[in-house]
């Protein structure tokens, strides 16, 4: 049985729907990083990043949101959640998955925990002002160039979806008006027509 370790609010709703997709069996197990939970001796066995999500699976533990879509795609081919058979259309989903992991979700971090780069008051202040321009450009370089619709990677669903559709999701909390995007907000509709969308999005906050 697969466990996915994961708090709302976070990345991890990504994976959470990949999971609801894909029809595997699995538990979640909620962490309350108000609390620091993901600090606990007990946390940090299973994932010595102190981060979620963290997937566990009968051969040990996934971390980084990008390796657990593309798993969670790989063990299920049938479930078609990735082009597992086009070696370049698997690689520039890939490629989609990393800038929002490497760059738009670092991007928001900045308003939320600049404590990470820096012990100046000052400076995390500056980078929390920031936010604003910085996401609206990544999202811009979405709209523009990589979200080609009506799904991230093009006429077939994939793992891409969720992770846009979580990370889009933060766009209005940063001080992004979402209606800047059409296409990202079409893209945010339309995902949550999905069943298993409706159901993740449920189950994160149970």
């Amino acid at each position: 049985m697969l466990t996915l370790h994961y708090a709302p609010r976070t990345c991890a709703l990504a994976s959470l729907i990949a999971l609801e997709e894909s029809g595997l069996a699995f538990e979640v197990q909620r962490l309350d990083l108000a609390n620091s939970e993901q600090r606990s001796p007990t946390y940090l066995a299973i994932n010595p990043k102190g981060r979620v999500p963290a997937l566990a699976t009968d051969r040990g533990i996934l971390t980084e949101t990008p390796a657990i879509l593309a798993y969670i795609a790989q063990v299920t081919p049938r479930g078609r959640l990735a082009p597992l058979d086009d070696a370049f259309a698997f690689a520039r989903m890939q490629a989609f998955n990393s800038y929002l992991c490497s760059t738009v979700h670092v991007a928001h971090a900045h308003g939320r925990r600049g404590s990470r780069w820096s012990d100046d008051a000052a400076a995390v202040e500056t980078m929390k002002a920031k936010v604003p321009e910085n996401m609206a450009e990544c999202f811009r370089l979405i709209e523009e160039t990589m979200l080609t619709g009506p799904w991230a990677m093009g006429s077939a669903y994939s793992v891409a979806d969720p992770y846009l559709f979580t990370i889009g999701g933060w766009l209005k909390g940063d001080g992004v008006a979402p209606s800047l995007f059409p296409k990202v907000a079409e893209h945010r509709a339309r995902m949550l027509e999905r069943p298993a969308v409706q159901r993740a999005v449920e189950r994160e906050e149970a």
